[in-house]
């Protein structure tokens, strides 16, 4: 097929109902790494759903049975030291947006969920993954650590012992260590599915000033001494 009709796909797909949005990783091919045209992407999303202010609930999920393998590393291993660092903050700040003083977010997990996938699934406050899901920060293994805010928000989530266990030996783990962990909420065998259900519990019984003040007492739990 000539290259003018090819139809190009895109790399996060959104949709929108009743105060609930899905975001898509759309790179099923590529286990929905995030390299830089995903990152752009989903900084487009993200931005564009900052200005809703009726939105409650984001949920973020992968298409294709994957979540998502974390940061390309072709693209990474290219990156010189001044771009390395410059890709770091760029994915901590998307990270990071995902934490918006008004809405809940939640990870829809199946397959892998590794390395900065699994930055981007901590960036969310509930997570529901299948029997299928696996975890992992494989850094270690490559000689490198995760430059997205995982360092920080695994340890809160999972107390300092597990987050050093899964950064140090780079094991992945499967839904049933995950869910010991306390790494997710909830093993479902359609993790699409809880999250839109807890998305409508949300959205009828919630509103956003409530919603506000959660997020509000959340930030607090994790900074009081």
């Amino acid at each position: 097929m000539p290259a003018t009709d090819r139809i190009a796909t895109p790399p996060v797909l959104l949709s929108r109902s009743d105060r609930t949005a899905v975001v898509a990783l759309n790179r099923p091919a590529q286990m929905n790494c995030l390299g830089a045209r995903m990152l752009g992407e989903l900084e487009r999303v993200f931005s564009f759903l900052e200005e809703d202010n009726d939105l409650a609930v984001v949920i973020v999920t992968g298409m294709g049975g994957v979540f998502s393998a974390g940061a390309d590393l072709n693209e990474v291993a290219a990156l010189d030291a001044q771009r390395a660092i410059g890709f770091s903050r760029r994915g901590q700040a998307l990270m990071s947006r995902l934490d918006h003083p008004a809405r809940i977010s939640i990870a829809a997990i199946d397959g892998y969920c590794l390395g900065g996938g699994l930055d981007l699934a901590l960036g969310c406050d509930l997570r529901y993954a299948t029997p299928r899901a696996s975890f992992q920060h494989p850094g270690a293994r490559r000689g490198i650590i995760t430059g997205w805010g995982g360092t920080a928000r695994l340890p809160r989530l999972v107390g300092d012992g597990a987050a050093r266990w899964m950064f140090m030996t780079a094991e992945r783990i499967d839904a049933r260590e995950a869910y010991r962990y306390g790494l997710i909420n909830e093993i479902c065998e359609d993790a699409m599915a809880r999250a839109e259900r807890m998305a409508a519990s949300i959205v009828s019984r919630w509103s956003p000033e409530q919603i506000a003040e959660l997020k509000a007492e959340k930030k607090c739990r994790q900074f009081r001494v």
